[in-house]
């Protein structure tokens, strides 16, 4: 542009923008756009790390620790061994793993709960699932030799349990009413924290105990099977029930969390559709200071012209200025938006302690604090769109600016 234009023009363009005296209306003016700019584009970075956060976690934490898909049979599996060597060897399957799902209630003392319960292969469970992360080796020691039953957080805290306490499972009978339930007492072998809203729903024990509380205890109720691209689950798992016989059905990570993926991708686009808004308000700012400065300087472009500047001249003049306050707008916003996105979470944390109130609870959203993760793509469109959109918002005043007439404009001076 310096050489289409001259520099003569970028020169006179920037001493405008960096002009302060007899203009502090028009400096104000200038300053509030770049303020807003700055502010806008910051906000959008923020939420968009914000949303990406929580996208985060549900991939990678509570998508983790679920099963991506699971076949079942409605009478158990007898034979389970066999269709698990099958499906370890298929292309895109990292694990599959035996579980027996168990729908009842735990108690302890005058405390009562409902559960659902999974009997797991200690063994196997890593492959399919990393809730073993979140237990240290004694839980998972003590829970493999049997008797015994680790919980999430939350139910933990509803029966005010702890490691080493007894409670006692009660499974009623599904398949023949008028028969007493089964009972199990158990011992706390460990205490699962997630920070997810699992914590409020989970509830381990190892598989021998859990088949001995079904109608067939040498069944299972399944087979869990983690994908490597977890987007396959729903046709494979569609696909492959098709081809069972009958009495077997599946589900996977859509049923149970689509709605929750969704709205996060839906959250997140209208979300950043609103604050793109904001921003294009605070670019279009722009036009107002441009104007002004168009009006202050009618002499000066007059002059301009008669000493020989052409209206391309006179447009580049004022492009450069508005340009530069887009700029200096948008790379504000980018440092306080990475700086937010680093800190929203600590921030929130220290505004909880002085507030004495927890803003998120994962027994009512999927989790108990706000993530953030901030990503380069974002940084690089927000601030690319902010600086092409004050550019355009420089052309109406370029334009106005290039077709003042000198005669009209000196009359007065």
């Amino acid at each position: 542009m310096v050489s289409t234009l001259g520099r003569f023009t970028a020169f006179v363009g920037l001493r405008y923008a960096g002009a302060r005296r007899r203009q502090q209306l028009v400096s104000f003016i200038s300053a509030l756009s770049i303020a807003g700019l700055a502010l806008g584009v910051g906000l959008l970075i923020v939420v968009l790390s914000v949303m990406n956060g929580f996208d985060r976690e549900l991939r990678e934490n509570i998508l983790s620790i679920l099963p991506h898909g699971a076949i079942y049979q409605r009478n158990g599996m007898e034979d389970w061994q066999a269709m698990q060597e099958e499906f370890v060897h298929r292309d895109g399957i990292v694990g599959v793993a035996p579980f027996v799902e168990l729908q009842g209630m735990i108690s302890r003392k005058r405390n009562t709960v409902p559960a659902a319960v999974y009997g797991i292969d200690v063994a196997l469970e890593p492959q399919v699932s990393s809730v073993v992360k979140f237990m240290d080796e004694q839980a998972l020691e003590r829970l493999s030799q049997g008797g015994a039953v680790v919980l999430g957080e939350g139910i933990a805290k509803s029966l005010n349990a702890e490691v080493g306490d007894k409670l006692t499972l009660l499974i009623p009978n599904r398949h023949r009413s008028g028969r007493a339930p089964k009972f199990r007492a158990l011992e706390v072998a460990g205490i699962v924290h997630t920070a997810t809203e699992l914590d409020h729903a989970l509830a381990l024990t190892d598989l021998p105990t859990a088949q001995a509380l079904t109608d067939f205890p040498d069944r299972i109720s399944g087979l869990r099977i983690k994908f490597t691209d977890l987007f396959e689950a729903p046709e494979w798992i569609y696909k492959e029930v098709r081809r069972l016989p009958y009495g077997y059905y599946g589900t996977d990570w859509t049923r149970s969390h689509g709605n929750l993926y969704h709205a996060i991708q839906m959250s997140k686009s209208l979300v950043g559709l609103l604050l793109f808004l904001i921003v294009a308000i605070a670019a279009f700012n722009v036009v107002s200071t441009l104007v002004m400065v168009v009006v202050d300087k009618q002499g000066d472009i007059a002059i301009l012209r008669t000493l020989g500047a052409s209206r391309r001249e006179i447009m580049a003049i004022f492009m450069w200025q508005g340009s530069l306050i887009g700029v200096i707008g948008t790379l504000l916003g980018l440092g306080l938006g990475l700086l937010g996105a680093y800190s929203v979470q600590d921030l929130v944390q220290l505004l909880e302690s002085v507030l004495g109130f927890q803003f998120l609870k994962s027994d009512v959203y999927p989790v108990s604090y706000v993530p953030s993760e901030p990503q380069w793509g974002d940084f690089v469109w927000v601030g690319g769109v902010a600086v092409v959109m004050s550019f355009l918002a420089t052309l109406y005043p370029a334009w106005r600016a290039a077709n003042v007439e000198p005669a009209e404009a000196l009359r007065f001076e």
